[in-house]
């Protein structure tokens, strides 16, 4: 199955996901709201050009902000971590472009510490985007942080359990000095 056509099932599931099952899911607490319709950003291959990580990271946004009838929230904190991706693969990449041969970010390719980190640095700036710009509209700080820190947590959580039952295969780059 050809990278385009696998994106595009993922991202179907991912929003089938979020809008038709953990959006439906009685609140658990005012301030938890799973969300794990972003790990679609997460998945995408290293090498996606950055223009096109921005042009999916607006696709993924604004298909969940339909579902969920928001103006533009979760498009505004998809294009931010699709814009901020790059920079933290960068940061967490091995310096030596030999032991940097896999295609997409995956606990087996990065190695379990270092990609729970990229993923909890992405989740939380999302999360911390998404609920600043709702907060807004509600106001406390001590609410924002409280719900970004517990959505967070639980988002988390997803990621750890999606990654666990569903180990995506190791896929290697064939042309490392791309």
């Amino acid at each position: 199955m050809s990278d385009l056509v696998r994106n595009i099932i993922r991202l179907a599931v991912f929003i089938f996901v979020q809008a038709f099952i953990l959006n439906k899911v009685p609140n658990l607490h005012r301030f938890v709201v799973p969300y794990i319709y972003f790990l679609f950003i997460l998945w995408l291959p290293f090498t996606t050009p950055r223009l096109t990580l921005l042009a999916l990271g607006f696709i993924t946004g604004l298909s969940l902000d339909y579902f969920k009838m928001t103006p533009g929230l979760h498009t505004a904190a998809c294009l931010l971590i699709a814009y901020v991706r790059p920079f933290i693969i960068t940061l967490l990449s091995p310096k030596e472009a030999t032991e940097f041969t896999f295609r997409e970010p995956s606990p087996r390719a990065m190695g379990w510490s270092s990609y729970m980190v990229y993923a909890f640095i992405l989740t939380l700036l999302h999360h911390l985007y998404l609920t600043f710009l709702e907060w807004l509209d509600f106001g406390s700080l001590l609410d924002l942080l409280i719900k970004v820190g517990a959505t967070t947590a639980i988002s988390m959580l997803l990621i750890v359990t999606t990654e666990v039952l569903f180990p995506r295969k190791l896929k290697f780059r064939t042309n490392t000095a791309a």
